[in-house]
């Protein structure tokens, strides 16, 4: 599962376990903790908000926006988010979430990131133009590039 499509099913039955009565507090915390990671994302947070809003009322009409709203946030790379929305799904699906079935998963993934605050710098595909002990130097398992000659 890709993490947008965990954060929003987390958020969806979340909100479904919340409404019930009898609902644990533990469920009901984790699932407030979500919602402030995940409005805390967006650009807009009242647009953001509001998305949330609708998307608990009516989590299939509203789960094409929401997952937008997520993708362009960056949702998918913010660590925190995607422990609490996994969490959330271990505490309302035990089960599912033994089987696997929230486990996040990016296959074929170049230049992933995880966390907040990084600075990460990625050139895929063929570089032209390239000399080593000019532009690349490499010592052991280590790789170092001089961006100030490289050329593509």
């Amino acid at each position: 599962m890709d993490p947008v499509t965990l954060i929003v099913t987390a958020l969806a039955a979340g909100a479904e376990a919340a409404l019930q009565d009898g609902a644990k507090s533990v469920v009901k915390t984790a699932y407030a903790r979500l919602r402030e990671l995940a409005k805390k994302r967006f650009k807009d947070p009242a647009n953001g908000e509001y998305v949330l809003d609708k998307h608990a009322a009516a989590p299939q009409l509203w789960r094409a926006p929401l997952e937008g709203e997520l993708v362009e946030a960056g949702a998918a790379s913010d660590r925190d988010l995607v422990a609490a929305a996994g969490e959330l799904m271990r505490m309302l699906d035990p089960r599912g979430s033994q089987a696997g079935t929230y486990t996040v998963s990016i296959p074929h993934a170049q230049g992933v990131q995880i966390g907040d605050g990084n600075t990460q710098t990625n050139y895929f595909g063929v570089a032209q133009n390239v000399q080593a002990g000019r532009d690349v130097y490499v010592a052991g398992d280590d790789q170092y590039v001089n961006r100030g000659n490289a050329r593509d």
